[in-house]
């Protein structure tokens, strides 16, 4: 088979639009092109996979390699297509069964070992690709953000050869985990916390309307303490998660 179609999708504000990675191998000179619309990083992809696939112990064709990110007239961005793409050239080369692969999305950025990094946006991507009943695979630094929709069906993975060992039945993969459970004392209170008028006074708000909260730099300690205050101080039941 010289032809391999991987699912995945674009990262657009809070919208996840579908592309579809076309993976194409033809006779001619050693070749390796994207098109669809790519930026500068998503063409650097090439590099990326190349190594990738000869560090984790595939075969890279020694073939034309084209591979369009459809629709072509939707920007791609990042690094969040070079797993797609791995998954195509060795599906398209038969190295792995792409009989398999059309129930799911694939999201992450390959460092030159195989291994696999964490992509931004991957919430509204995996919410979009359940929906439509498609497993999501995608990096385990993701892990935290996709255990917010409890769907056991998506699967993380550290390596490459993680996901190609799954997709021959040969490996299980894991299911995200969440990444903080609240188990904070129970007397933990607001006024327990010393400084952050402006964060306390958000939370307060927050909690009195029944908002969200989003942290732009990331959760830390104080963060922590400051929602753990918040939510004793208020008797909140309902359940908190924690997601950068």
């Amino acid at each position: 088979m010289s032809l391999a179609v991987v699912y995945s999708r674009a990262k657009v504000g809070v919208e996840a639009p579908l592309v579809n990675v076309e993976v194409h191998l033809s006779n001619g000179l050693p070749a390796f092109s994207i098109v669809g619309l790519p930026e500068a990083s998503v063409r650097e992809s090439r590099d990326r996979v190349r190594s990738a696939l000869i560090n984790a112990g595939f075969e890279f064709p020694a073939k034309r390699i084209t591979v369009n990110l459809a629709p072509a007239d939707l920007p791609k961005e990042g690094g969040r297509f070079d797993l797609a793409i791995a998954i195509g050239i060795l599906a398209a080369s038969e190295q792995v069964p792409a009989q398999f692969i059309s129930g799911y999305e694939f999201y992450g950025e390959l460092a030159l070992s195989g291994s696999l990094r964490k992509v931004l946006g991957i919430l509204p991507a995996a919410l979009a690709a359940n929906k439509i009943k498609r497993q999501v695979i995608a990096s385990a630094q993701n892990q935290h953000e996709l255990a917010l929709l409890e769907n056991p069906d998506n699967k993380v993975a550290s390596q490459l050869l993680e996901v190609t060992a799954f997709l021959h039945g040969q490996h299980a993969l894991e299911t995200p985990q969440p990444m903080v459970e609240l188990s904070a004392p129970e007397q933990l209170d607001l006024q327990d916390v010393i400084g952050q008028p402006l964060a306390k006074r958000a939370l307060e708000i927050a909690a009195a309307g029944g908002h969200n909260i989003l942290t732009l730099y990331g959760i830390t300690h104080n963060i922590i303490l400051i929602i753990i205050s918040i939510k004793n101080t208020f008797s909140l039941s309902h359940k908190v998660n924690f997601m950068h």
